[in-house]
């Protein structure tokens, strides 16, 4: 950096005015960005735990408290709406889309406007947000904090950096969710295979994949439960609204209700077609007529699920996305876990293009833990947390004093 410097101040030397203002000017900005991303990358450094599948004697049920008198509740838990300030993301009003959303079968509708709580403008609850502004777009849903979170790692480059946002966000909500991770650079395989302290996952609009994102963490021994959300920016647009949702079973619409139903793990989440392509009408006909779970649970080890009706096929998926069973043309399936099956998920194809995806079953010991949430995944590093944060300390100080050198020596 020194020697860069010497170098700018010689080449200035009998330069006009304006060239020596512009250059200290776009050098001020550079040093002044690189001490902003130094500086947002203060950390812990974690040794993360290596992947191991789940094992166990019994077998985690998300659904035990499935309470079927209740039904199941269409939730959009991922909108903007329109917002103060440079940041807006959505041109229309909470109030706008809640009706929108209610006109199409949804009974619950959440904002999540980035690094902004937004009141419900029914239920008056302001205890959801989106946190990120960082260039990577790793973002995330906190639940029940009180007030919004304003350190982010401007530019995350290292798994312990996400950790480390997991972390804290986390100290402080209900519940926090990782956003779109497909959409999220330098998240992979291996990220997700890392990563844990967090309840939920959004799983991926890519829905040829089979949402591999959410098999790589389980197939490590990362228990998530799956959540689809529209994500929603653009309430004009049909295939833009009521694509994706997640169906609560939950006693009402109350913020308390929704987050313990979430926790929990009674609900499954639902991909519809854009039905009628820009007709609204048929949209909300088709959308007031979805076919839903009407049991699912285990027994014995025998996972079971029947539907509202027919799908065209029931697949039930396994360790690193082994097809484990299929059956065709049918309302309802079965399929019992052998000792080695680590976990099972199950995914319904329906004749108008509809998917289930339901959370996940899980092999634990329920003498070691309550649930597979428990399994260790990453710890503290104090050597190296000591020493990756002296070498970030050493280098906001030399780009401190290249800075004071720009500002007072030229």
């Amino acid at each position: 950096m020194r020697r860069y410097l010497q170098i700018m101040k010689s080449t200035l030397i009998g330069a006009p005015r304006w060239a020596k203002i512009t250059i200290k000017t776009l050098l001020t900005l550079i040093i002044a960005l690189m001490m902003f991303i130094v500086v947002t990358s203060v950390s812990l450094v974690y040794d993360f735990a290596e992947p191991r599948p789940f094992s166990g004697p019994d077998i985690y049920n998300p659904y035990r408290n499935v309470d079927t008198t209740l039904g199941w509740k269409r939730a959009a838990l991922h909108t903007h709406s329109r917002v103060e300030g440079i940041f807006n993301e959505c041109d229309f009003t909470p109030q706008q889309i809640v009706d929108k959303y209610y006109d199409l079968g949804y009974e619950v509708v959440h904002f999540s406007n980035h690094n902004e709580h937004t009141h419900h403008p029914t239920k008056g609850h302001v205890k959801i947000y989106e946190h990120g502004y960082n260039i990577a777009k790793l973002h995330m849903n906190v639940y029940g904090s009180e007030g919004v979170m304003l350190f982010d790692p401007f530019m995350p480059l290292f798994d312990f950096q996400r950790q480390f946002k997991l972390d804290l966000l986390s100290k402080d909500a209900d519940l926090v969710q990782l956003n779109h991770p497909r959409r999220t650079k330098g998240i992979d395989k291996e990220t997700l295979q890392r990563l844990g302290g967090y309840k939920v996952i959004e799983l991926s609009r890519v829905i040829e994949e089979e949402q591999r994102e959410w098999d790589w963490a389980l197939s490590a021994g990362r228990y998530l439960f799956g959540v689809y959300t529209d994500d929603m920016h653009f309430l004009d647009r049909s295939d833009a609204v009521a694509r994706r949702s997640t169906m609560l079973n939950t006693p009402s619409e109350s913020y308390d209700d929704v987050v313990a139903t979430l926790n929990d793990g009674a609900y499954y989440s639902l991909y519809t077609p854009d039905y009628g392509a820009g007709n609204w009408e048929i949209k909300r006909e088709m959308n007031l007529a979805i076919p839903r779970i009407r049991s699912i649970g285990e027994s014995d080890g025998d996972i079971y699920v029947s539907f509202s009706e027919v799908a065209d096929s029931i697949r039930f998926t396994g360790q690193d996305q082994r097809l484990l069973h299929t059956a065709y043309r049918c309302d309802s399936a079965g399929y019992t876990m052998a000792d080695d099956d680590s976990y099972v998920r199950i995914t319904a194809y329906f004749a108008d293009g509809e998917r289930i995806y339901t959370n996940a079953f899980a092999r634990y010991d329920a003498d070691k833990m309550e649930s597979p949430f428990e399994m260790e995944h990453h710890s503290v590093n104090t050597l190296l947390t000591i020493l990756y944060n002296t070498l970030l300390l050493a280098i906001i100080t030399a780009l401190g004093v290249a800075l004071y050198k720009v500002l007072r020596r030229w």
